[in-house]
């Protein structure tokens, strides 16, 4: 229909009111500031594939039997143990000194972290320790609190012949609040405490809060105790909480239980509800357990603007991770000063979905590998995983595994759905992480003290291999074979200020 002369002024004008409303009634459009919610606009170019040679090759690659036996194939024994209980343990004393609270803030394998070293602390001061409270993410926005997440009761049990704690402040105290400290200073506040503080620095500073008042609050607290010159039975201490008082709620449990059979036994009945978990045991008993690894993904905005790379999403996503890189740091991304090329060639680029690809492709995981996707949520979405999902059809995450009603306790809570992630992490027969960071310091130290095979990405090797754009699939496939031979989880022994929590090995382990 033609328009007429009147009519087309007015389109232009209602066209130009329309552009004119939209950011204001849906801001998050033009808004890529945003550290849960990127900018739409910023992502509606989809990334081309950087390594189409090397994904072609992937798509047709053959891996031969031997390859995938010795992948999937348990670590050997080499000859540690985990041995974390004290020969002489020592009786509780009949008078403590006073009650420690700290408050911890992070994310869930920070906050973890965080309670072990809270456990030595009291130890060290011979104080009761106060249940820790977990600050609000402010990331995600999470207000779990210890006991949404961690079982108390067992944490109280365990360490019961170790330190006193307690659910919650006696009466006397019960001033002895986060709102109390966030309105003043506090005599009983410390927030003094450096990074790494050693046994002697709580002794000297902290003790004499407790003696004056009978309570010292620590907060800051994250990495607020040293890993060296520390009492054996105080690092004993630290691995015990992380590796036996540490362990998730029963609904926690039971929804990474029924991931994880539902991984082994593939194909299964997804979308069953829980009461149907113990039936779908029994009816796929016999048909075997098969195999499965977990990738932990962690390809966030906050991670890929950090990292200052070009991640291949062409001007609009530069410039969108540009702006918030300069909103949130303020120029202090030291990496913003290099080139990509600079970048990638000194390992320092996190891996796309694309690449982690083509590196567990390359490794020899095939097509009928069972591959777990363990991951908040990734920068560029459905678009961005899509090559990872044509190298790997099988794969699965917690929504693809669970139905509705499962995830219902978990759902929209950002610390227990990564505690799911982290239970089927463990038991899983290969864990991956495409970049470091503390989720994954946290599963390399948990697996390693349970001998589980866990390969680490060699960053320096693949950074130059994908800046080069000559190189065949049969070159890179046996360049990374031969570059990971000896990052599948053999042990290695901590070095000094390392942590404990990702090298349990001496101070949680023994020779066997």
């Amino acid at each position: 229909m033609k328009l007429s002369s009147n009519q087309h002024p007015q389109r232009i004008a209602f066209l130009g009111l329309f552009a004119i409303l939209l950011p204001i009634f849906v801001p998050n459009l033009f808004a890529p500031l945003g550290r849960a919610s990127p900018s739409l606009f910023s992502e509606w170019n989809a990334p081309r594939p950087r390594h189409l040679p090397l994904l072609e090759g992937a798509i047709n690659r053959k891996t031969p039997i031997k390859q995938q036996s010795e992948l999937w194939s348990p670590l050997p024994n080499q000859g540690w143990k985990p041995c974390i209980e004290s020969k002489n343990i020592p009786s509780l004393p009949e008078k403590f000194q006073g009650f420690i609270q700290v408050f911890l803030d992070g994310g869930l394998n920070q906050q973890r972290f965080g309670i072990c070293d809270a456990v030595a602390v009291a130890k060290i001061l011979n104080a009761t320790l106060v249940i820790p409270h977990l600050e609000v993410n402010p990331v995600w926005q999470d207000s779990s609190s210890f006991g949404d997440i961690f079982d108390v009761d067992h944490f109280i049990s365990v360490l019961s012949n170790d330190i006193s704690i307690v659910k919650e402040m006696p009466r006397e105290y019960s001033w002895s609040t986060r709102e109390y400290y966030a309105t003043g200073i506090r005599a009983t506040r410390v927030k003094s405490a450096p990074v790494h503080a050693s046994a002697n620095w709580y002794l000297e500073n902290v003790l004499p809060v407790l003696q004056s008042y009978g309570i010292a609050a620590i907060s800051p607290f994250s990495h607020r105790l040293a890993f060296e010159n520390l009492p054996a039975n105080i690092q004993r201490l630290r691995c015990k909480v992380n590796f036996q008082a540490l362990v998730f709620v029963s609904h926690i449990k039971m929804l990474g239980e029924t991931l994880i059979h539902r991984l082994r036994y593939l194909p299964s009945k997804y979308q069953a509800s829980q009461a149907e978990f113990l039936q779908e045991k029994v009816d796929d008993a016999a048909e075997g357990a098969g195999k499965f690894v977990v990738l932990h993904l962690r390809f966030d905005k906050d991670m890929a603007a950090h990292s200052a790379c070009n991640f291949g999403g062409g001007k609009a996503e530069r410039l969108a991770l540009a702006k918030y890189r300069q909103v949130l740091w303020q120029g202090r991304v030291l990496n913003s000063q290099y080139t990509d090329e600079e970048l990638r060639g000194q390992g320092r680029c996190p891996l796309t979905p694309e690449e982690i690809g083509l590196l567990l492709a390359a490794l020899g995981f095939d097509n009928n590998t069972r591959l777990y996707l363990a991951s908040h949520k990734v920068y560029g979405g459905e678009a961005r995983i899509s090559f990872l999902q044509k190298l790997f059809p099988l794969m699965e995450d917690k929504k693809s595994l669970a139905s509705a009603e499962e995830l219902a306790e978990v759902e929209g809570k950002a610390s227990l759905l990564a505690a799911v992630d982290y239970y089927v992490s463990v038991q899983s027969d290969i864990f991956v992480s495409a970049s470091p960071g503390n989720m994954h310091n946290a599963l390399l130290g948990h697996r390693a003290y349970l001998n589980l095979k866990t390969i680490r990405p060699n960053m320096l090797l693949l950074g130059p291999l994908f800046l080069n754009g000559s190189i065949g699939w049969s070159e890179f496939q046996q360049k990374v074979i031969d570059g990971h031979k000896n990052r599948q989880g053999q042990t290695r022994l901590r070095k000094q200020k390392q942590s404990i929590y990702t090298y349990p090995a001496p101070d949680c382990m023994c020779q066997a």
